[in-house]
């Protein structure tokens, strides 16, 4: 039986300022939440990393304090040139976005303010959940390759959506519920494949 294609070479930033620039960029699309835009940016455009590495990326991010993109910002920043990088695309998150927006709150209080832009506001609400729903499905095939395989990463997601949806559980114990049963079986899974025992 042949073996299969090797997967393709993922790509990297050349430079400080591109890394800067790439996340400027991601952050100021991100209307309504980053999330989506980040994996489409970082594993669909950019390459900087497969689907695989995004969900392990985030999942890190979600127990560690503070917004995710944030977290994902810095850790890809440091991924690729350190401490310098994780500054720079934390900068590059957080600097244009920043600007823009204490420049709208500064200039235009009462417009923003008013019943009708609210109201439009509002409505980015659906799109936001949109984009959130579209890239937990494209997320989804990821599980295959997680070493706890498709099955039991399933479970788990339908255990996270129950517990957050019809539960209305706080984020923090689910994390610690949910999350510590997907890392015990994880290790478990780890364990057996260096034994060499089949699942």
């Amino acid at each position: 039986m042949p073996d299969p294609a090797p997967a393709p070479a993922l790509a990297q930033p050349e430079s400080l300022s591109q890394l800067f620039w790439a996340f400027t960029w991601l952050a100021l699309q991100g209307f309504g939440g980053v999330l989506a835009v980040a994996q489409r940016e970082l594993v669909e455009r950019l390459n900087w990393m497969t689907r695989e590495e995004f969900v392990e990326t985030l999942a890190v991010a979600q127990v560690l304090p503070g917004p995710n993109i944030v977290n994902i910002s810095l850790m890809i920043g440091d991924r690729f040139f350190g401490l310098r990088g994780a500054l720079v695309a934390l900068a590059g998150m957080m600097l244009f976005p920043a600007v823009i927006v204490l420049i709208l709150a500064a200039l235009s209080t009462t417009w923003l303010a008013s019943p009708r832009m609210t109201g439009a506001l509002r409505g980015m609400g659906a799109v936001s959940a949109g984009l959130i729903l579209a890239t937990g499905f494209k997320l989804l095939p990821s599980l295959k390759k997680n070493p706890i395989g498709l099955a039991p990463g399933l479970a788990l997601a339908a255990l996270v959506f129950g517990a957050t949806v019809w539960l209305k559980l706080p984020l923090f114990w689910i994390v610690l519920s949910v999350g510590g049963q997907g890392m015990t079986l994880a290790l478990i899974a780890l364990k057996r494949s260096r034994a060499g025992v089949r699942p």
